[in-house]
Formats: C-alpha cells, sequence, structure tokens
C-alpha cells in the first residue's frame, strides 16, 4: 500500500512536469489539451469538490498575480496572444496545474512554514526565468527579486492553509 502512495506522489510530480513542459514549450494551443488532459484526469482521479475550488481559487489567484506583474511592466509578452489582455494561456495555465501538487506531492511541504517560504523564493523565480527563456518571454530586471517575495509569501500562505485546513481527499 505504501508503495502505491509514494507510485501515486511521484506520478503527480511527473504529470506536473510534464505540464509545464508542454505549455512553456508549445504555447497556448498545446496548453489548451494539455492542461484540459492533465486537469481532467486529476479531477477523475484524485480531487474532490474542495480540491476543485482549491484549484480554482489558485488560477484566479495567478491571473490576478501574473496578470497585475505583466500591467506593472515585468513581462514582455510580444508574439503571444493574451488572456483577457494579461496574460498568455500557457503561462496561466501554469497555476492550476501547480495547484494538483498542493495536497498530493508537496503535501509534505507545507507542515514547515519557514521552509515552505524558502522553497517558494528560490524555486517559484527559478521557474520563471527557465520559461521566460524558453518561450522568449522578456523579463524586467525587477521581476524575479519580486517574484521571490511573492512565491515565498504564498508559499507560506498555503503552508497556514494546509495546516488548518487539512485535505479530505486521498493522494494520487
Amino acid at each position: 500500500m505504501a508503495t502505491q502512495r509514494w507510485r501515486d506522489l511521484l506520478f503527480n510530480a511527473l504529470r506536473f512536469e510534464a505540464g509545464w513542459l508542454l505549455c512553456v514549450v508549445g504555447g497556448s494551443w498545446v496548453a489548451a489539451f494539455a492542461g484540459a488532459g492533465l486537469l481532467g484526469w486529476h479531477f477523475w482521479r484524485c480531487a474532490k469538490p474542495s480540491e476543485w475550488r482549491f484549484i480554482g481559487t489558485l488560477a484566479l489567484l495567478g491571473l490576478a498575480i501574473d496578470g497585475g506583474l505583466h500591467l506593472a511592466g515585468g513581462f514582455d509578452f510580444s508574439g503571444h496572444a493574451l488572456v483577457a489582455g494579461l496574460l498568455p494561456l500557457w503561462l496561466w495555465m501554469l497555476w492550476p496545474l501547480f495547484a494538483t501538487l498542493v495536497f498530493h506531492s508537496l503535501a509534505w511541504l507545507w507542515r514547515y512554514p519557514l521552509i515552505a517560504a524558502a522553497c517558494g523564493a528560490i524555486s517559484g523565480p527559478l521557474s520563471y526565468l527557465g520559461g521566460a527563456a524558453i518561450a522568449d518571454v522578456g523579463l524586467a530586471p525587477w521581476l524575479l527579486p519580486a517574484q521571490a517575495v511573492i512565491w515565498a509569501a504564498l508559499c507560506f500562505g498555503i503552508s497556514r492553509y494546509a495546516i488548518r485546513r487539512p485535505p479530505d481527499f486521498s493522494s494520487a
């Protein structure tokens, strides 16, 4: 039984990584289909209504955060079609895909709020830096430090939320 749980957690992380790569390399059309497929599989196999709401909330939060950073001049999306004039679909799709990790592959992390914040401060900006290089997106000089603060706060907040409201669904 423990082996199956570890396998499920590993596949959850690998699905996210595959989704990230497909979205960044493939662009918005690939993100639409790959993201919908991966999210659909997650909802069918893993998620319960409380997680659906969490994923939807994080997707909207991502649109607000990255959209606000774009409006402030943090991103240069020249040549990319934008959702609601804010973000390319491929970038926005990464938010709900990240949310599929929160109560599964990353569940262990939220018990340690300061470590979660440090991991967010490092991995968040690195993800944007790598994605921007692959997708030919310009980044303002101030964006990565801002992303470090945002992702540290976001991961700290998720940690506090996860501690207070443990999931009512099984990992897969």
